[in-house]
């Protein structure tokens, strides 16, 4: 798999401006290199924005807004389509892309273009159907009704994990709403970007649209700051760690902007006595695992009943055994590398302060060679059994390391230690008993956005809405009405009459 050819044929050169409004790139800020985790080599270097750089991307997407909202929604849908068939021809190529920026495998680097066709194939769909609601009016001879309009400018700020997905969630979305969008990537990733951009600009020119509707500033944290506190983009949807979200709801919060933020997840899944053992275990395990743990949905904790806790704890660690740890570009291998040497570093402290509090290894962790696996950035998925409420186990470890902990009563206690921690994105329940179920996804039961039965928290359809509550944000992204975020609302009264009544039968007679 030649990275070289696969760079050339997505137009990204060895180094090159990493900001544009449109295809025309610029760049006069610093100078970002992207090495790839899976062996360790210089991918490419770009040259991220500075603030005047900042400055002519969003005079360009502002222009660009006064003509593409007055483009019916339905032709912004095709837009959308053609740009979903650009992402099936390149989805080879930029799904390759995306294993080696990133290291996820080469499954899931396809399987994430793949989300980026289906969000697009769901926008163009949803073009036909950006419908308001009408309402009887209290007022002889009137109608009232609401209607929605784009907003303007989106900002979009996304991580490295997934660093085209959930940036198509997005644009696919706000397009068809009539909206032009700057995207903000990750500093990890930034070449994914580059191709993502090459590609839709093709679409843009060939229907003769203006190119600001699609906007990309590379950079770092500063690049987002300048976003939070810019009056002009009406809506700032932010993909990271909690800590990270907070600061931008700070600022945006401050011009009294609006904010859609996808943040952490401390993701449980609850094994009842119940369950079917083998299902429990895979889904535990991809979870854990898929992605080397760096998945805002990556199972983090195990909440085992004690009944069953000897047999599961047995049947995970001989399916932790079976694990192959290598280059993700290797399809027989289920494990990549971490992102860099930071991720590494946060992965060895937290097996440290496992240690500290009290948890014993039922699989050990640990740094593997760099001699032996070509980069420093791979390590042993763990698994600790260990208290529930020891810190640690409430801290987002953006890692491959699963917290086992058990319980001994009713399935209260269990949902109790699951909604316990700050994080609310994405839950599982096991079980085949339809009350324990049933009990999970009551308004009583997962406090989480989304809660699942008998399959993992890990991966969602994008026909669904995907978020979650408490420190993850309380945002909506990709499927069913998540469309209303990227729109202001409008309610309409329409008096077809001759008279002037009022609401509440209010009387003003100048008579």
């Amino acid at each position: 798999m030649d990275i070289k050819k696969i760079l050339k044929n997505l137009g990204i050169e060895s180094q090159q401006n990493a900001c544009s409004a449109g295809g025309n790139w610029m760049g006069s800020g610093e100078l970002i290199e992207s090495y790839s985790p899976v062996d360790g080599s210089l991918l490419g270097k770009v040259i991220s924005a500075s603030v005047q750089d900042y400055e002519a991307v969003i005079e360009s997407a502002e222009n660009a807004f006064l003509s593409f909202r007055k483009i019916p929604a339905p032709q912004r849908g095709e837009l959308v389509r053609q740009f979903g068939n650009k992402l099936r021809e390149k989805k080879e190529e930029l799904g390759q892309l995306v294993s080696w920026e990133m290291g996820k495998s080469l499954q899931e680097g396809l399987g994430e273009v793949q989300e980026m066709i289906d969000i697009c194939d769901f926008a163009v769909g949803l073009s036909r159907q950006l419908h308001g609601v009408t309402m009887t009016s209290e007022r002889p001879s009137h109608r009232l009704y609401e209607q929605y309009h784009p907003l303007g400018v989106v900002g979009i700020i996304s991580a490295f994990n997934f660093p085209v997905a959930v940036w198509s969630w997005n644009v696919a979305l706000a397009w068809v709403c009539g909206n032009v969008c700057i995207w903000k990537p990750s500093e990890k990733t930034p070449l994914c970007s580059i191709a993502c951009q090459n590609l839709i600009v093709e679409v843009l020119r060939e229907n003769q649209i203006p190119e600001g509707v699609s906007c990309v500033l590379n950079g770092g944290a500063e690049v987002g700051k300048w976003m939070s506190e810019d009056h002009r983009i009406s809506l700032l949807s932010a993909t990271g760690s909690t800590r990270m979200g907070k600061e931008v709801a700070q600022r945006v919060g401050a011009r009294l902007g609006k904010t859609l933020l996808e943040l952490g997840g401390n993701n449980a899944i609850i094994v009842t006595p119940n369950a079917d053992i083998d299902t429990a275990m895979r889904a535990a395990v991809f979870g854990a695992v898929g992605t080397c743990g760096q998945r805002c949905t990556s199972t983090r904790r195990l909440i085992v009943h004690q009944s069953i806790f000897s047999e599961f704890t047995s049947v995970l660690k001989k399916a932790y055994q079976q694990l192959r740890i290598g280059t993700p570009l290797d399809q027989n291998n289920h494990v990549g590398p971490l992102i860099d040497t930071a991720a590494v570093e946060m992965y060895e402290a937290a097996l440290a302060q496992v240690e500290k509090q009290g948890g014993s290894w039922l699989v050990p962790g640990g740094v593997l060679s760099e001699k032996v696996y070509g980069s420093k950035c791979y390590v042993k998925p763990a698994v600790a059994i260990i208290a529930h409420d020891a810190p640690i186990v409430h801290q987002e470890t953006f890692a491959p390391i699963l917290y086992v902990m058990e319980y001994s009563g009713p399935l209260e206690e269990a949902i109790a230690i699951q909604n316990e921690v700050k994080q609310g994105l994405s839950s599982s329940i096991m079980s085949l008993n339809m009350r324990e179920t049933e009990t999970f996804l009551s308004h009583w039961g997962s406090d989480c956005g989304i809660a699942n039965v008998n399959i993992g928290t890990s991966g969602a359809e994008i026909g669904g809405a995907f978020g979650g509550e408490k420190e993850t944000g309380g945002g909506r992204e990709s499927g069913s009405d998540a469309w209303k975020a990227y729109m202001r609302r409008q309610t309409n009264t329409l008096n077809f009459s001759s008279e002037l009544p009022l609401a509440q039968g209010i009387v003003f007679d100048l008579k």
